[in-house]
């Protein structure tokens, strides 16, 4: 237990991206002392533990696992206390943005388990969504309001708002004035708030901090014994995970969370987790079960809604399983059908340019290179325009990272006299 102590201690000190040298400030001692700890050379004691504890935000996780070295303990119990103390470390801010993505994808997979783990062990009663106090239901409106900001505007300001809802709702949990339903439905809006923050973050490129936030999702909902929030939740990091990393971990990822709402989700859920997954099988160049999986969303979404529809999927329509449908397929390699299927998603009515202008502008540009791989730079460069008029108001880095690699993939053609018009009106 004490070598298995010592590897969490060191891969979660490499994963907050802090250099020895501040970490050991931090923490209170030398690095060649900390370091002959974590390499087996010095014992580990108390004070070392809580310091890493501190330091890493782990809600003294390090400390418990050194004095209850019960095989499996370490990393994988999630207890009330720890996840509080974890949101609330999230709120300090702090070393948590420059984790490296795929260091950010593993934690990220450990997440999940100890998610499922949580889920499993808690009783199986159903949410209790009362109307509640006023305040609750004020809190829930601003979250959705939020949401809704963020497809039209991008992620800038979403980020420090969402922030600021979650620090209110942490701060009525620790108050100690409420119990029962009221405390349930608060650490499922916990959930949901971290969720939009760790999104955010993703969106404006601090990978670090949005897997800090996604994993605070997970834990909130799993204090809620809300498997639908979590898998919604654990849906927006394996975006992250296929984003900037192997795809597999994606797919672990929301395989898990598709056991977890089995038999306790609506279709329309499920139809949202079948296209993500597809989405991340694509990148794995796995194309019989992307499809399957393609196959099953649609067939999902064709039940119809619910009335028990978690509001969070109010995007969830045929166009955005199609415009997920032609990004698997450019990801595959068959720019034909990525261009069919988002025809498509245009056919289904995709609100694209009045409602989710950054998501459009995404598949816009996949649409665009999609057809310069097939040779049409006319199509290209117009879809590539239409793209940038998406983003002229949104602030999404992302979306204009995938813009500028566009733009650098049409470079090789700029002897086309539109090619060099586009790349001029930079």
């Amino acid at each position: 237990m004490s070598d298995r102590l010592r590897d969490e201690m060191r891969q979660e000190r490499r994963a907050s991206g802090l250099v020895w040298a501040r970490f050991a400030r931090e923490a209170g001692f030398s690095a060649t002392y900390l370091r002959n700890i974590e390499n087996g050379n010095r014992a580990l004691t108390p004070e070392v533990a809580r310091a890493y504890d501190g330091v890493l935000s782990t809600g003294g996780r390090f400390t418990r696992a050194l004095h209850d070295p019960t095989p499996g303990t370490c990393g994988l119990v999630w207890e009330r206390p720890e996840s509080m103390a974890v949101l609330t470390g999230l709120l300090k801010g702090g070393h948590v943005d420059r984790r490296e993505p795929l260091t950010v994808a593993q934690a990220l997979s450990v997440s999940a388990s100890s998610w499922a783990r949580a889920l499993e062990s808690a009783p199986r009663e159903p949410l209790d969504v009362p109307g509640g106090p006023g305040l609750l239901a004020h809190i829930g409106d601003r979250l959705d309001h939020l949401r809704h900001l963020d497809d039209k505007l991008g992620s800038g300001d979403v980020l420090h708002l969402a922030r600021g809802e979650l620090a209110l709702i942490i701060k009525l949990i620790r108050s100690g004035r409420y119990n029962g339903a009221t405390v349930t439905r608060l650490y499922a809006m916990a959930s949901e708030a971290s969720r939009q923050v760790g999104w955010a973050a993703f969106d404006q490129g601090k990978p670090g901090l949005a897997g800090r936030y996604f994993d605070g999702a997970l834990r909130a909902s799993a204090e809620a014994n809300d498997p639908v929030g979590g898998a919604y939740a654990a849906s927006f990091a394996a975006i992250q995970c296929y984003s900037t990393g192997p795809g597999d971990r994606a797919v672990n990822l929301l395989e898990v969370a598709h056991a977890q709402v089995r038999g306790r989700a609506t279709p329309r859920m499920h139809a949202m987790l079948a296209a993500r997954t597809a989405r991340a099988l694509s990148t794995t160049g796995a194309k019989r079960e992307c499809a399957r999986q393609l196959h099953l969303a649609r067939t999902a979404l064709d039940q119809g809604r619910h009335e028990d529809d978690p509001e969070v999927l109010y995007w969830v329509d045929h166009g955005e399983i199609e415009m997920i449908a032609g990004s698997a397929a450019l990801s595959l390699g068959d720019p034909a059908e990525a261009l069919r299927r988002f025809e498509a998603a245009m056919a289904a009515a995709y609100p694209g340019d009045t409602e989710f202008p950054r998501s459009h502008a995404i598949y816009l540009v996949r649409a665009a290179e999609a057809h310069l791989a097939l040779g049409d730079l006319d199509a290209a460069v117009a879809t590539a325009r239409h793209a940038a008029r998406c983003l002229s108001s949104v602030d999404s880095v992302r979306s204009a990272s995938e813009l500028r690699g566009l733009r650098e993939k049409l470079r090789a053609h700029t002897s086309y006299t539109a090619v060099r018009e586009l790349l001029q009106s930079e």
